[in-house]
């Protein structure tokens, strides 16, 4: 019988080495916000004389959203990894980011929290930007915008709410 628990619990520890290949597509997707940013980039250059200023933000804000997902997919990765998997060998020379081994799920989950406020942020302000008229009583500010409002707020809400609640439970743990 000990044996079995023995077997068990080895098996138990070593599933977590699953989610190695999770990490590996998000890295993936890392790839491909490089590729398409770049992309991207090429393309303002060979429209820049006929882009107008108000295009040229909207594809900074497009590019701002890249890299706050982008931020995001290599905190989850690495923190997770360390987290859950296994510990990080940095060898001498090579950098460590200060934040690493300090960012436990909790933390992670309100920074996710918060960068999708960030991106909703700059959602909304690309469908202020592009609103084809300034008239408030138009029918695309009564639905399109309004319901953007209301999301980006309930996402803002949520965020807030998280990091209560991290505080709350977890400052505690930190502390010591």
């Amino acid at each position: 019988m000990k044996t079995l628990e023995f077997f068990l619990e080895r098996c138990i520890l070593l599933s977590r080495w699953l989610l190695v290949p999770l990490y590996l597509a998000l890295i993936a997707i890392l790839i491909l916000f490089a590729f398409k940013a770049f992309q991207e980039v090429i393309h303002l250059f060979v429209m820049i004389e006929t882009l107008t200023e108000t295009n040229l933000v909207l594809s900074a804000l497009a590019l701002i959203d890249l890299v706050l997902v982008a931020n995001l997919l290599v905190m989850v990765v690495l923190s997770s990894y360390e987290t859950f998997v296994s510990s990080l060998d940095v060898r001498e020379g090579q950098e460590k980011p200060t934040w690493l081994g300090k960012i436990d799920a909790a933390t992670i989950k309100v920074k996710l929290a918060v960068a999708i406020v960030a991106i909703s942020s700059i959602h909304l302000l690309k469908a202020f930007m592009t609103n084809p008229s300034q008239d408030m009583n138009t029918p695309l500010w009564n639905n399109q915008l309004f319901w953007l409002v209301v999301i980006h707020l309930v996402f803002v809400l949520s965020a807030l709410l998280m990091a209560v609640i991290d505080r709350i439970a977890f400052a505690h743990h930190r502390n010591h």
